[in-house]
């Protein structure tokens, strides 16, 4: 699902990946651990087309994205890869079902057709009788889910997260990995998961361990 092949970055004079290859396969779950500064997220934005690499190749399914024009890979983002970060950034005005529908009306999809699929993933979810509830009415937990339907709304190949527990309690944080795993269940998602949580990152069926720029 995934293959990338001499990735390099570097920002100024640091050189913050320094050659990294991976390889992926369809409805794995991947983590990617590390101390602070070692390119864990720097990887994960250059695998989910957020950012370019200086060199190398990044292939997803039959696409090889690092070739693809910022619209053509804009278009590809939207539609393939799901994304959900440490903050939610759900929009505050918009009430759940509304935040998980903005990629699916990026797509162009039917308003109709998207508010279908927001509910049918909150009932998903368990959050059925919070779609009408705005940010501030949801609990932290909750939110994080929301981020996470917004993440599938246009069903993609591979979801991207990046430190997607680090602002939960233990609880929450529980419950949000095992949603991971019933996800990749239901829907054969591939995940990509970097994470400083050792008890996600040990649920996965892969650990990869970065240091200083590379994979070990």
């Amino acid at each position: 699902m995934i293959k990338a092949t001499d990735i390099h970055k570097s920002y100024g004079k640091l050189e913050v990946l320094k050659g990294v290859d991976i390889t992926i396969q369809k409805g794995e779950i991947v983590s990617i651990v590390g101390a602070s500064g070692a390119g864990k997220s720097t990887l994960l934005h250059i695998l989910g087309t957020l950012d370019k690499a200086d060199k190398g190749r990044v292939e997803i399914g039959e696409t090889t994205v690092s070739e693809l024009s910022e619209k053509k890979m804009a278009h590809f983002r939207n539609t393939r890869i799901g994304f959900v970060f440490q903050f939610h950034h759900l929009l505050p005005e918009f009430n759940a079902i509304e935040n998980i529908c903005i990629p699916a009306f990026i797509s162009g999809k039917a308003k109709n057709e998207a508010e279908a699929e927001a509910l049918k993933l909150l009932e998903m979810l368990g959050l059925g009788a919070r779609a009408h509830h705005k940010p501030s009415e949801l609990s932290g937990g909750e939110q994080q889910r929301v981020a996470v339907a917004r993440a599938l709304i246009n069903n993609p190949a591979v979801v991207m997260a990046d430190e997607p527990s680090g602002n939960l309690d233990s609880a929450s944080a529980k419950e949000l990995h095992e949603l991971f795993f019933s996800l990749r269940e239901r829907l054969q998602q591939t995940f990509v998961i970097v994470t400083h949580n050792e008890q996600l990152a040990d649920m996965a069926d892969r650990k990869l361990v970065m240091k200083d720029g590379m994979i070990l």
